[in-house]
C-alpha cells in the first residue's frame, strides 16, 4: 500500500500527515509506504515548517528529515491513495490528469467533504491541526485495512 498526503506547499499539513501516518503504520506492523507532496513548488527540497516540526516532536513524532516535493503526474502511478488536505488542492491535483483510474485514487483527507485548515498564518492552529490529522490517520489505517481485506 502506498499513500501520498498532499497540501499546498508541503511544509505544514502534509508533512504532519506523512510523519504521523508513517509512524502509526510502522507501529501497526504494516508494510505501507507513506509520502507527501505539495501542489506548489515554492518549498521544494526544504524541511517542514519549524512549527510543524515542533508540534510533531511535542507529540512524539519526528518529521525533521522530511523534505518538500511537488506533486506531479508520475505520482498517480506510484500511489494507491492520494489524500488531499483541502478542496483547492484537490482541484489542482485532479487538473493534472483526467484518467478515471487516477482520479479514483484522489480524495479529501477528511471525510464528509471537510478540509484541514492551513495553519501557516496562525501559530495557534498548529496543535489543533496536528490533533485532527493524528485522529484521522488512525481512522484511515483502519478504513484502508478493512478495504484491503475484502
Amino acid at each position: 500500500m502506498k499513500i501520498l498526503m498532499v497540501c499546498l506547499g508541503n511544509i505544514c499539513r502534509s508533512p504532519l500527515a506523512e510523519g504521523v501516518m508513517r509512524q502509526l503504520v510502522a507501529e501497526a506492523g504494516l508494510d505501507w509506504q507513506v509520502a507527501s507532496a505539495g501542489t506548489g513548488n515554492w518549498h521544494v527540497s526544504q524541511p517542514a515548517d519549524k512549527r510543524s516540526i515542533a508540534v510533531a516532536r511535542d507529540f512524539g513524532y519526528d518529521i525533521s528529515k522530511q523534505r518538500a516535493q511537488q506533486f506531479n503526474q508520475e505520482m498517480f502511478e506510484s500511489f494507491d491513495h492520494i489524500l488531499v488536505m483541502d478542496r483547492n488542492n484537490l482541484r489542482d491535483v485532479l487538473r493534472i490528469s483526467d484518467h478515471p483510474e487516477y482520479r479514483r485514487k484522489v480524495m479529501l483527507f477528511l471525510p464528509d467533504e471537510l478540509e484541514v485548515t492551513d495553519p501557516y498564518f496562525d501559530d495557534q492552529l498548529f496543535e489543533p491541526v496536528f490533533m485532527q490529522i493524528e485522529e484521522r490517520c488512525r481512522q484511515l489505517i483502519e478504513e484502508i485495512k478493512a478495504k484491503s481485506e475484502l
